[in-house]
């Protein structure tokens, strides 16, 4: 959708970036010791995300894993969200909450897409108020997007209405949240 905006209008909007430091990691998460590991088969920490997993691909969700879940996690929550969008807040990309401890890994396309329905079902919705996994759509010309995977280790599940929002997520998941970690993943149009 972003991708038929004018080259220079991504330009003109370059600057303009919500800001990681407004990223759930940075705010709600602020004082949880970040002890997970979070890693995907598909790109490394700081690698360019490979395009079949955004808006100029089939738009899966990409595989993510996360290891070292302290014993007492009750729950395990993902958030996805795109810092550098031209926005006032942090663009969601994922809502995934209330994951069982023992579900460490999440194959490609686990989550549910543009390219079809996954296999989790405890969503959220994304910016563009779908439950799902939105694709990285960044504007052309507005420069790279880190897309931040947060993952939060929790001493409780999540208490929410189905289909929360980035604002009822956050508000439910300031408390709880015992460690946390992060993995980041780039993509930008030229």
């Amino acid at each position: 959708m972003l991708e038929k905006l004018p080259h220079a209008v991504g330009e003109a909007l370059s600057g303009i970036r919500a800001g990681a430091e407004k990223a759930a990691f940075h705010t709600v998460a602020a004082r949880a010791p970040a002890v997970l590991r979070v890693t995907s088969g598909a790109f490394a920490d700081g690698a360019a995300i490979p395009a079949r997993f955004t808006a100029d691909g089939e738009g899966l969700s990409p595989p993510l894993a996360v290891a070292g879940l302290p014993e007492e996690t009750a729950a395990l929550v993902l958030l996805v969200e795109d810092p550098d969008a031209p926005s006032p807040h942090p663009l969601v990309h994922l809502i995934a909450w209330n994951l069982r401890p023992g579900d460490r890994a999440f194959a490609e396309g686990d989550f549910a897409s543009p390219a079809g329905e996954g296999s989790r079902h405890d969503l959220g919705r994304n910016s563009f108020l779908k439950d799902g996994w939105l694709p990285p759509d960044p504007p052309t010309g507005h420069g790279p997007h880190h897309y931040l995977f947060q993952a939060f280790a929790l001493s409780r599940p999540l208490d929410l209405p189905a289909s929360p929002g980035r604002g009822a997520f956050l508000d439910a998941l300031d408390g709880p949240i015992i460690a946390k970690g992060l993995l980041t993943g780039i993509y930008e149009r030229a």
